[in-house]
């Protein structure tokens, strides 16, 4: 859902963009392709990353790995990589807990890097709704906080333009945490996230730093 959101919002504003499945083939990918314009297309895992010039990995957090490490060193060398995974364990219902290994002393923003050790890593977007993401006025105005980290701070800056020029981000709003041992923090973060959305009843808000 993350993934078709924040690729239909890129199609809509003229970028060509290609989905990444397990299959180049894959169902869900077809049919998003099917309803989308002339600049959507479609392949597995590796297509899409050495198709695109940023890539996004929008993937269920306890399968995440398994997919990066289809992912050719070549498809994504030098590249900017904007994670927005969570390593999120729903085996015991709501709130979900971190995944095991993917906690305290490491996290999957981490892990990605590793495993892409010649791509540039920044965790970002993995705070919010998807819907919040591609579209930031639709909580007050705009006006509220988005983290990022990682460990380049030239790719920080590329990204920070891109979420500024495409989403309509405001810049004194994206706060860069430091490398991206900070997705700790961040990925920390999103079960209270969750007890938060059940409190209100609602995804669609954020938080905002204040000083």
């Amino acid at each position: 859902m993350v993934g078709e959101t924040i690729a239909t919002a890129l199609i809509e504003k003229g970028h060509n963009v290609r989905m990444g499945s397990r299959s180049a083939n894959n169902d869900k990918a077809a049919a998003w392709v099917k309803k989308s314009n002339d600049k959507a297309t479609q392949g597995d895992f590796d297509d899409a990353a050495a198709f695109g010039e940023i890539v996004f990995l929008c993937l269920n957090g306890a399968h995440a790995l398994d997919a990066v490490q289809s992912i050719k060193t070549d498809s994504v060398n030098g590249k900017v990589v904007i994670d927005l995974t969570n390593p999120l364990d729903f085996s015991k219902g709501m709130p979900p807990r971190l995944l095991e290994g993917l906690n305290n002393s490491t996290s999957l923003g981490e892990q990605i890097q590793a495993t892409l050790p010649t791509a540039r890593v920044v965790k970002t977007f993995n705070t919010i709704n998807s819907n919040v993401m591609v579209n930031p006025k639709l909580i007050n105005n705009g006006d509220h906080t988005l983290f990022l980290c990682g460990n380049d701070n030239d790719a920080k800056n590329k990204v920070k333009h891109f979420l500024v020029d495409t989403f309509g981000w405001q810049p004194e709003n994206l706060l860069d945490l430091g490398g991206i041992v900070a997705a700790r923090g961040t990925e920390a973060y999103v079960p209270f996230w969750v007890m938060m959305m059940q409190a209100t009843g609602s995804p669609m808000f954020n938080i905002k730093v204040v000083k």
